[in-house]
Parts: structure tokens; C-alpha cells; sequence
């Protein structure tokens, strides 16, 4: 199958969009990350004599461990629900008997977001 070079161009642009888009994420994500490390350093407090260095570190990372796996999970789970609920509609405009097949799709794509949680809650609790 041969590409015309008007389609190749438009593929690129395509790509080139796409990575722009995720640059931008991206960035997001980072000033995030960077506003709560600092927020955890403007709020921490002092350190008591009796308790270890160690022990105080280990308990805030797990904090932004558990923190961390719900948000990432979440964010995943959502974008996976937005592209399966818009494939699951587009072809159920063209079959409506797609219904009972596409909706499972969505529901593993919400269990992202649970499996995450536990994750969290693991992490918090043991």
C-alpha cells in the first residue's frame, strides 16, 4: 500500500500535534510535582529529639507514594474511559446492539482506578 504525500504530510502534522499536546502534559505534571515538593517543605515541621531521621522520612514518602498511585491511576483511568467511551459511542451510532459488548470495556478501564487505591491503601497499612 503506497502513501500518497498528502497523506504522509497529514500524518505528520498528526504526530507532531500529539507530541506538542503530551510536551505540554508533561510540563503540567512536572510544575505539580515541584509546587508539592515545596508545599511539603514549606509545611513540614520540626523534628522531634526521640524520633529517628529515618523513620520521619520513610512516613512522609509513603504519604506521597500512596498519593502518587491514586492520582497516576486516576488520571490513567480516565483516559482510558475518554477513548473507550468515544469508540464504545461511535460504534454503537452505526450498531446499537454494540451496547452490552463496549460497556465492560469501560467498567476494566474504571478498575484502573480501584487498583490503584488498593495500591495506596497497601502501601499506607502494611
Amino acid at each position: 500500500m503506497r502513501l500518497s504525500a498528502l497523506k504522509v504530510k497529514t500524518l505528520l502534522l498528526e504526530i507532531e500535534c500529539r507530541i506538542k499536546i503530551i510536551g505540554v502534559y508533561m510540563k503540567r505534571a512536572i510544575l505539580f510535582l515541584c509546587i508539592l515538593l515545596a508545599g511539603t517543605a514549606v509545611f513540614a515541621q520540626e523534628q522531634s529529639e526521640d524520633t529517628d531521621s529515618t523513620e520521619s522520612i520513610g512516613g512522609s514518602l509513603r504519604y506521597i507514594a500512596a498519593a502518587l498511585a491514586v492520582g497516576i491511576s486516576c488520571i490513567a483511568g480516565g483516559i482510558a474511559v475518554g477513548r473507550i467511551g468515544s469508540a464504545a459511542m461511535g460504534a454503537m451510532s452505526e450498531n446499537p446492539d454494540l451496547f452490552g459488548k463496549a460497556l465492560p470495556y469501560a467498567g476494566l478501564a474504571e478498575g484502573i482506578c480501584l487498583w490503584g487505591f488498593l495500591i495506596a491503601l497497601l502501601i499506607l497499612f502494611l
